[in-house]
This record gives structure tokens, C-alpha cells and sequence, in this order.
């Protein structure tokens, strides 16, 4: 974790700087990427909140994603990445939107990707989407690595 907090203390200082904000919608990290961001002490300023979108329900309750947007769109890939991030964004009225979705383990999941395969986009004034491979089936490690990869997306496109 420590790790984590790092990029998310360097996230919080350009923040706080421009005066921005974000929100976060997390899937397969389970809440570590607000986790991180939040152990900053003055979260409060640039920190809006977000959610775990793990299942079909809360996204359709939870970021109001009904099942007809998803036509064409699978729900571990990047369009769907950028969907999240964008929509966490919108309905929380964040300056950024951040999103993670994946597979983190010990197997793959229904569409075919491979346990440590994930998905992360940034929302905002610059947008941004990456695939991550660990190569791995160790659920714990691929958490904090997905974690990790999206903070660093994040903290990329704020430079």
C-alpha cells in the first residue's frame, strides 16, 4: 500500500495545486484506488468520491448504465474503461474521472481474458485508456498492480 499512497500524495499536490477534482469508478482493484487517494490528509479538496462497479447491478443502479448502452461494448475491455471513467465523471461532477475494470484471479473471467488483464481510463481534460498484463494468477498482487497502473495513468495525465 505504501506504494500507492505515494502516487496518490503526488496526485493530491497537483490536485490541490489547479484546484481540480475526481472521482473514481473501480471494479476488480476493490476500492484500493480510493483507498490511496484517500489516506492524504486533505482528501477532502480533491477527492469526490466514487464506487466499486463490480457487477451488472451496480452499474446499472450505480452509474446509471442501462443494459442497451452496453451493446457492443463487453464489460472487461477498453471502451468500457472509458465508459466508467467518463460516467463517474459526469455524475459526479469531477474535474477527472478515473476507472478500472479487470480480471484479477486466480482465473480469467467470462469474456476470455486471462487472470491479470485489465483495463484503465482517465476522463477529463486529457482522456486516456491502457490494458495492463501481469502475467499472473495471484489475486492479491494483481489488485495492487492494477491499483498502481491506474494511479500512475492518472498522475501521467495531470503533468
Amino acid at each position: 500500500m505504501n506504494e500507492l499512497v505515494s502516487i496518490a500524495e503526488k496526485i493530491a499536490a497537483k490536485l490541490i495545486e489547479r484546484k481540480q477534482t475526481i472521482a473514481v469508478a473501480e471494479s476488480s482493484t476493490g476500492g484500493l484506488i480510493s483507498a490511496a487517494l484517500l489516506t492524504v490528509p486533505g482528501a477532502s479538496a480533491y477527492f469526490i468520491g466514487g464506487g466499486v462497479i463490480y457487477t451488472r447491478d451496480a452499474r446499472r443502479v450505480l452509474m446509471d448504465i442501462p443494459n442497451e448502452a452496453m451493446k457492443g461494448i463487453r464489460s472487461a475491455s477498453e471502451p468500457y474503461a472509458k465508459l466508467l471513467a467518463s460516467q463517474i465523471r459526469a455524475r459526479l461532477a469531477a474535474d477527472w474521472g478515473l476507472s478500472e475494470t479487470g480480471a484479477t484471479g486466480p482465473t480469467g473471467n467470462r469474456y476470455g481474458d486471462a487472470a491479470g488483464h485489465s483495463y484503465m481510463a482517465v476522463a477529463g481534460p486529457v482522456e486516456a485508456v491502457i490494458t495492463l498484463e501481469t502475467a499472473s494468477c495471484d489475486r492479491q498482487a494483481n489488485m495492487q498492480a492494477f491499483a498502481k497502473a491506474a494511479l500512475n495513468l492518472l498522475l501521467e495525465n495531470l503533468r
